[in-house]
């Protein structure tokens, strides 16, 4: 009986989690006063009988009937219900946060559609034990885009690292992140300037202005000029980067995206049939040349020592800085700006004051030691990575018998069968946040550093390091640096800020309705 207690006041929690849609955030005074403290000790105690041996429960749901079952679940996921309902209603059904069901894009896109959800903070870390499960071509979930997509290279994110590759292109894209790592501060300062001038301009002229485009076009020549010291607008590519590599992206994920198109037109041509890669072949070679010929000597020097080919290298930098690292700051930034203009002025005069201080005590710049002075700052990123983590699709295939744990029940996994987390619900278990459905912009400053272990956007736990040895995301440090940078450029140079936000098929979209210059 408690344990059905428990479980239920999750999903009770899981009932009322809202979905993202069209709204404005205005940051006033009369918004929500801002939480300021977020300990652990506020955090909601797990039962002492989690230390025990949980009862254990045969997973619930099923896949119904071959062919039809996968599609009833794709229309319901896409159509019927949407992607949170569709997990909500589920565990609500079952009252379990474990359950089977059919993942998108099923027939004809996937041969094998069937998962094992983990929807709670206790199971979902399973998906980063390297010895539990494997990550062999799971990528992009139950199905794999063609490899004429990467120039017919199976690249390092679809490489498990029980695989020989995968320890040699990872070191490779280590070696990229830091062998030029002391021009990203300035390089972002610069390209990210140019941004926010472009963004005033068109807000004095229309009275509002949208961050996708400039982000986009910002992002992609931040990544050219800091990783490999060019600029795409002096080259054959000019700015069609962004462009190029949204069509790329779309055809590799496609199958697991809506457009907002009626079902019937949609369904058939988006999630049923993989899009002929044909169609992008022209584009991608743009990027291919682009870098092939833009890349630093001493990278593919690297490469050769490491016994890749130069051709095989280059597929893997498109990439690692097109669909990883710019699909990254594509989707993270516009969340970043929605929620912290959300939080509203207190939260916003809080970080300029920080910011301010702590480039003003290193020197009046921008450096290492100033970031690591400004604690609120590293919060307000770590928690928009919690509460809208980028990646929100997880899968890892069990290569062994093994069993999990919720926080009410275990269960027993059977090898071979994959299992599928997903991360919004997983990091906002009430269970270990307060408040975990609300932006609380320093729930991680102080002792509630102790929380970072539950923020696993990056492929695992952000108190652990990427290695040569696991899947965690190689550029994991990278991120959370630019994401920062977006916050201190942003309050270096304004007071506040005030936005209005649209759906996209990827995030949110993010219109700047009022940008205050800064006034010290």
């Amino acid at each position: 009986m408690a344990s059905s207690l428990t479980v239920s006041s999750l999903l009770v929690h899981l009932q009322s989690s809202s979905k993202i849609r069209a709204c404005k955030w205005k940051s006033s005074s009369s918004m929500r006063a801002f939480t300021t403290k977020a300990s652990v000790s506020e955090t909601t105690s797990l039962p002492a009988s989690e230390t025990a041996k949980l009862p254990l429960r045969e997973i619930p749901g099923d896949y119904g009937l071959p062919f039809v079952g996968p599609i009833s679940d794709r229309l319901d996921y896409f159509y019927n219900q949407g992607r949170d309902v569709f997990f909500r209603s589920r565990a609500q059904k079952y009252n379990s946060t474990v359950f089977r069901v059919n993942m998108p894009p099923g027939p004809f896109n996937s041969s094998d559609p069937r998962v094992i959800v983990l929807l709670d903070a206790k199971s979902f870390p399973v998906l980063f034990d390297m010895t539990k499960v494997e990550k062999r071509d799971l990528f992009t979930g139950t199905y794999m885009p063609s490899l004429e997509l990467t120039g017919g290279y199976r690249i390092l994110s679809y490489i498990d690292p029980s695989e020989p590759k995968h320890e040699t292109l990872k070191r490779f894209i280590f070696f990229l992140l830091k062998h030029r790592s002391s021009h990203v501060i300035p390089e972002f300062h610069s390209t990210y300037t140019a941004m926010f001038e472009t963004l005033e301009k068109e807000l004095a002229d229309k009275g509002k202005a949208a961050f996708g485009d400039p982000n986009d076009q910002a992002a992609f020549n931040f990544l050219a000029r800091a990783l490999f010291g060019i600029n795409p607008p002096d080259t054959k590519l000019g700015s069609d980067g962004p462009s190029i590599i949204q069509k790329w992206v779309f055809f590799q994920l496609g199958p697991l995206l809506s457009l907002g198109l009626p079902k019937f037109i949609e369904d058939p041509t988006l999630h049923t049939i993989p899009l002929p890669p044909f169609l992008i072949k022209s584009d991608y070679q743009k990027l291919y040349d682009f870098f092939y010929e833009s890349a630093a000597g001493d990278v593919f020097d690297e490469a050769s020592r490491l016994g890749i080919s130069k051709e095989e290298a280059c597929h893997n930098l498109i990439f690692a800085t097109c669909f990883n690292s710019f699909g990254g700051m594509k989707i993270l930034f516009p969340a970043i700006l929605k929620w912290i203009a959300g939080a509203g002025l207190k939260f916003q005069a809080q970080l300029a004051e920080e910011v301010r201080a702590a480039v003003k005590a290193n020197g009046g710049k921008v450096t290492m030691a100033a970031l690591e002075a400004m604690p609120l700052v590293k919060s307000a990123v770590y928690e928009a990575l919690r509460i809208e983590p980028p990646v929100p699709l997880q899968y890892g295939r069990a290569k062994k018998d093994l069993v999990i744990e919720s926080h009410e029940n275990s269960f027993s996994v059977k090898r071979g069968e994959m299992l599928f987390g997903f991360q919004p619900f997983a990091t906002k278990d009430p269970k270990i946040f307060e408040n975990a459905e609300e932006y609380v912009g320093d729930r991680f400053v102080g002792e509630g550093e102790k929380l970072l272990k539950y923020v696993v956007w990056s492929n695992g736990p952000e108190t652990e390091s990427t290695s040569l040895g696991n899947k965690q995301c190689a550029g994991k440090d990278f991120v959370v640096l630019f994401s920062r940078l977006l916050v201190v450029e942003l309050f270096l140079r304004y007071d506040s800020f005030e936005v209005e936000i649209g759906s996209s098929p990827l995030g949110v979209s993010v219109n700047i309705t009022s940008l205050k210059k800064a006034t010290s």
